[in-house]
């Protein structure tokens, strides 16, 4: 049996590596690149009772993880540009719980959030194919901590987040 913490993070947590490589980046790029893909074979067969089931007690449905992935990197790929055209933006941070309880994150059907997923995605990975290494150190400040975060470390945080609700989506998967 997993414990509720394999459960909250199946993939552990983000860390991130000391020094950044562009092996790193590539790789990042790649998993943001895939995941419409694994994504969308792996809930397109969901049922209606899958949708509604959480990946653990008192988590998210799949139908919300789905969505909150929508939500989280459309707002992602804004913060990218905000880096790269402001200095050191402080961004707009959210409140995910309460985004999660929203009425279109708990009922929309999963096709309009997994077809914006597959053209956002496509787009991102365009855009962070293009960016140099001086666009990549680049940093906005999140106010959750005032922390400052580069681009390509954000990268990598981005493509975990979605490694990350894909493992939820897995769980769901292999409760049926």
């Amino acid at each position: 049996m997993m414990t509720t913490d394999h459960l909250k993070y199946p993939i552990g947590v983000f860390e991130c590596p000391e020094k950044i490589t562009t092996h790193h980046i590539k790789q990042w790029i790649s998993d943001i690149e895939e995941l419409p893909t694994k994504m969308v074979n792996l809930v397109s067969s969901f049922t209606e009772e899958q949708l509604e089931t959480p990946y653990r007690p008192n988590g998210w449905t799949a139908r919300q993880v789905i969505h909150h992935v929508h939500d989280s990197h459309h707002n992602g790929y804004i913060r990218f540009k905000w880096a790269l055209t402001e200095d050191k933006p402080v961004i707009k941070a959210y409140n995910e719980a309460l985004w999660a309880e929203l009425f279109d994150t708990k009922s929309a059907p999963i096709h309009l959030s997994l077809d914006v997923i597959k053209a956002l995605h496509a787009k991102w990975v365009f855009f962070l194919k293009g960016l140099s290494l001086e666009e990549l150190e680049k940093e906005f400040i999140h106010p959750e901590g005032d922390i400052a975060i580069s681009l390509a470390e954000d990268i990598g945080i981005y493509a975990w987040h979605g490694n990350h609700h894909l493992a939820h989506l897995k769980i769901i998967a292999a409760k049926s």
